[in-house]
Order: structure tokens, then sequence, then C-alpha cells
């Protein structure tokens, strides 16, 4: 394959890629990638004349394109002792991400022009890699603000479905219980409604963390009343079904509003089976999941304790079986972290009360080259799970998304045969917790490229901080 259709034959290169295997997600093919000005100027089968700055031998290993976390919460502005921009771009570039969309339920929250403004000055001068911003959904509390949002370049806008909202400092409150001070209590149906058909006027992703805050304080309730705390008796209060009827109503607004939905994290085979019904009709119903969901189950609480309690909660082997199905199948588009960090400490203690969520960024893409190596999926899947399909997604292909001339030169550079053990003291985020200490993998990202700059090299950080703001269109 020769690609050359830009720039003179002779030229002076910023970064030469020699001898790789070119992912996309139909093939695999050798060829040599010539960036220049941080695009991809040239991509050729033959070696073409001209000086480089910088060139890497890239024989025996993997190019993919720049791989994409969806799904992160830096907690910046915010709880930033547990994580801050800073050091989660710095485990997303560690792990070969070279972009990450931010969560908007900071302090302040992502929920108007201006927050979304202040946002992208705190941020953009802290990051390693590339980001995208979500703005955030509260119902009549911003509704006139998404069009302002959606001009000013959010991602595409999320929704906390059952969650409340502290009236002082707008953070999220999972549990809300009548009678809260200083609390707005969850939307109803009529205010959720309103929220897709607003979102849908902008032609944007509406993702929902589905869950059924109703079925869940009352059965919350009842299991505490048992005084167990073992993970059976605490998953029976957060069940399948929780899921399940949220995903039934999102899908069911999102059939007369015209929405672009998107299920965040699904963890249910109910959740896969009502989304794949739903496209097979036609609507254009999306849906990710998360490794943890992939990777362990509720047989694993034993062995790992709180770290793993995230919400919505890791199920049983059923649901992991149909994930892994789902994947294969298509239902669902891609795989992201859901990084949500929070101390060691905090993580301690009863499995009611301690803090859902974990690091996630910096284990991502390997815990998916794993499932390579396993034979789960191709490495031409997961060019697609990673990069491809949320690229397309949320309107940045092909600045993102693919190598070919014209696109961003951000690459992911893997080594399928390096082997490891993932060990926690070894993370770059501020907080070590993780699921998946001593998880030995085969399968690695060696080098992580954002437009051109190498930003790690064999899991050492290299770069300044380069991460620019990433917006649809």
């Amino acid at each position: 394959m020769n690609m050359l259709v830009k720039g003179k034959s002779t030229m002076q290169w910023d970064h030469v890629i020699e001898n790789g295997n070119i992912v996309t997600e139909e093939t695999v093919y050798q060829a040599n990638i010539y960036i220049k000005d941080g695009k991809i100027a040239s991509i050729s089968a033959d070696k073409l004349t001209g000086e480089a700055k910088e060139i890497t031998d890239a024989a025996g290993l993997y190019l993919l394109p720049g791989l994409i976390d969806t799904h992160v919460h830096s907690r910046d502005k915010g709880a930033t002792y547990k994580e801050d921009f800073y050091h989660s771009t710095q485990a997303a570039a560690a792990g070969g991400i070279t972009t990450v969309f931010e969560m908007p339920n900071t302090n302040p929250p992502v929920n108007n022009r201006e927050n979304f403004n202040k946002q992208v000055e705190n941020l953009k001068g802290k990051a390693h890699v590339d980001f995208g911003i979500w703005g955030i959904c509260l119902g009549d509390l911003n509704i006139n603000e998404l069009q302002d949002l959606n001009h000013s370049g959010v991602i595409g806008f999320k929704y906390f479905w059952g969650y409340a909202v502290n009236k002082n400092t707008f953070e999220l409150i999972y549990n809300y219980e009548e009678g809260m001070k200083n609390v707005i209590p969850p939307c109803d149906d009529g205010e959720v409604y309103q929220m897709l058909d607003e979102v849908a006027k902008t032609g944007k992703t509406f993702a929902v963390h589905a869950e059924n805050s109703d079925l869940i304080n009352y059965l919350t309730k009842k299991m505490k009343e048992t005084n167990k705390s073992d993970y059976d008796t605490v998953l029976a209060s957060r069940p399948n079904l929780a899921e399940e009827l949220t995903i039934q109503a999102g899908i069911a607004m999102a059939k007369k509003t015209g929405t672009r939905l998107h299920i965040l994290h699904v963890s249910t085979a109910e959740g896969v089976e009502l989304i794949k019904r739903a496209q097979e009709e036609g609507y254009p119903i999306t849906a990710e999941t998360c490794p943890h969901y992939l990777f362990l189950t509720n047989e694993d609480y034993e062995k790992i304790g709180p770290e793993m309690k995230v919400y919505p909660l890791v199920k049983y082997k059923k649901d992991q079986d149909r994930l892994w199905e789902g994947i294969k199948e298509g239902v669902l588009s891609f795989v992201c972290s859901d990084h949500a960090p929070h101390t060691a400490e905090e993580k301690e203690g009863n499995l009611w009360t301690v803090p859902a969520g974990m690091c996630g960024v910096e284990t991502l893409a390997s815990l998916m080259l794993n499932a390579v190596s396993d034979e789960k999926i191709t490495i031409q899947q997961l060019v697609s799970l990673l990069s491809t399909n949320p690229a397309k997604q949320f309107g940045v292909y092909p600045q993102k998304g693919t190598l070919q001339v014209g696109s961003d030169a951000d690459l992911t550079i893997v080594d399928m045969d390096k082997e490891t053990v993932i060990k926690r003291e070894k993370l770059h985020s501020k907080s070590k917790v993780t699921a998946y200490d001593g998880i030995h993998i085969k399968g690695m990202p060696v080098m992580t490229i954002v437009r051109g700059t190498a930003v790690m090299k064999d899991g050492r950080i290299q770069s300044n901080l380069i991460g620019e703001l990433v917006t649809p269109g």
C-alpha cells in the first residue's frame, strides 16, 4: 500500500514511524507513517525521501489510531484530593489513551456556557492528552442552558437518572430520601422527557446513568434490615431490574423524541437485550460497557473487597457473558473506564457506606489488549471499540479515531508480546485504588503519541502538558 497523497517527494518530517503494523477496523497492514505539523502527512509501504526530526522503528509492533476513553471523572474542580486532571491525563498517557472525555459532575458542574468556558481554562493547562468535555443535564435547573452548552462545544450531554442534587454545590446524591435538607429531589419523568426533547434539537448524544432510584431506595431499606453487608446482599439492593427499568423508560422516551440515547456503563444481560431490540427496530440507541463488568463478577468480591464497588454494581457471570456477546454483535459500541477514583481510606469500611468508583483510565487499554491475546476479540475489534466508534459517536471523526492522511497524528503503539502484572503502586493517578492489582496481562501500549508528540515511551511520561480541547465537528 502506498498512500503518498500530500506534500513533495522530499520533505522535512517531524516524526516518522517505520515498519509498523497499521490496524484499522477491517485489516492489518505494514506501512510507514509520516507526520508533519501534528497531522498524518503520508502513509506509505515504501520509504519516502526526506529528513526526519524523529524516527521510531515499530518493527513487530502494532500502530493503533489513538485510543479514546469517553468516560472519565477527574474530580477537577471538586474533590481534587482524590484525583485531578494532571494526574488522570498522566495516567491516560501511561495507559495508551490519547483523548479523554471529562464528565461534567464537577464543582461547579458544566451546566452552562460560563462554567464550560471556566472548565476549559481549568483543564487545558493540566492536560497530558487531548480532551473533550461533557455537559450535564439537571432538569428544570438548566433546561434553558442546553442550547448554549451545545454551541460552546460540549461532546455530549449526561443525565444521572434518579440522582438528587445538592442545592448549594450541585453535587450529586446517590440515595435520595424524602426530607433531606438543601437537596433538589430527582427529576420526574416529565422533566426527563423535556431534557430528551431539548437535547434532540442539538443532534448530540444524551447519555444516561441507568438505575431506577425508587426501586433502589425501597430495596436498600429492605436489605439493610437484614443487618448483612456482604456483596450479594448489597447487590440485591441494586439488582438487574434497576437498570432494566431505566433503560426501558429511556428507550421509550427516545423513540418519541428522536433523541440519540446512549446507555452508560451497561452491566446486565437484560440491558443488552433491550438495546439490541431497539437497534433492530432502527432507533439510534447506543451503549457502552466497562472493564469491571467484562473481567469481574460478584464472585470476585471475596478476593478483591470494597475496591471493586462501582455503580452500577458488578453483576453475575451470566451478565458478563452477555456483555461479551453484545460486543461481538456490535450492540455495545465501545468500552470505557468510568475512571472515578477515591482514596484508599475512603474505600475501607462497611460496603453499604464506602463510595462507588475506582481508577480505570490507565488499565483500560491493557485489559482489552489482554482480551485480544485471549482471543475474546480481535485487534481490529479493539480499534473499533476504543477508537473509531467513539470518534464517530461524538462527532470528532476523522480528526480522531483513524489513521489516515489529514487526521491528527494520534497513535497508540502496542507490543502484543509484552507481558506484565498490574501493580497499584505503579499507577499514575493520585489514587491507587484498583480492582486489578496483581492481574497478569499480555499486550501493552509501549508508546502514546498525541498529534505527533510522544507523551509516553515504555511506561514513562515524556512530554510537557500539550493536551488541547476537542469539540464535535
